[in-house]
């Protein structure tokens, strides 16, 4: 190819090969949804803590939530600004916040990532949940 003048580069695309590698998946009964973690510091605190089984609840008409049992590092994390699918934490209360619908921006709520697949599943998450790295 390089004799006809065409080339092409090696080299990765850092967006698509860091969340390759930083995938979760979220268990919920026989059914798994996939989120793809940024690469902010409070992302980075969850990655760590996994995997995890925790009780999900239900708070307001578009979210679901956990309390991780230590607060995330959000010294080095975008703040959320996306729709559903958004996986966030919110730092004054300290829990992590899968969102099914539409949400306004806030100061103390963090990306932490979006989803892949699976975003019909997430307002039907109740009970206990398990999250692990996705293979």
């Amino acid at each position: 190819m390089n004799d006809l003048g065409y080339s092409f580069s090696e080299e990765p695309n850092d967006r698509d090969d860091t969340a390759s590698q930083r995938q979760i998946s979220v268990r919920i009964d026989d059914n798994t949804i996939v989120y793809a973690l940024n690469d902010g510091s409070a992302a980075d605190s969850l990655y760590e803590m996994l995997p995890l089984s925790v009780e999900v609840e239900d708070y307001s008409t578009n979210e679901k939530i956990f309390y991780p049992e230590e607060g995330l590092d959000t010294s080095n994390s975008p703040l959320a600004q996306g729709g559903s699918g958004t996986l966030a934490y919110y730092e004054p209360w300290g829990d992590v916040v899968f969102f099914y619908g539409e949400y306004n921006e806030n100061p103390g709520l963090f990306e932490l990532g979006q989803i892949v697949s699976g975003e019909e599943l997430i307002n039907q998450m109740s009970g206990t949940i398990t999250i692990e790295i996705a293979e």
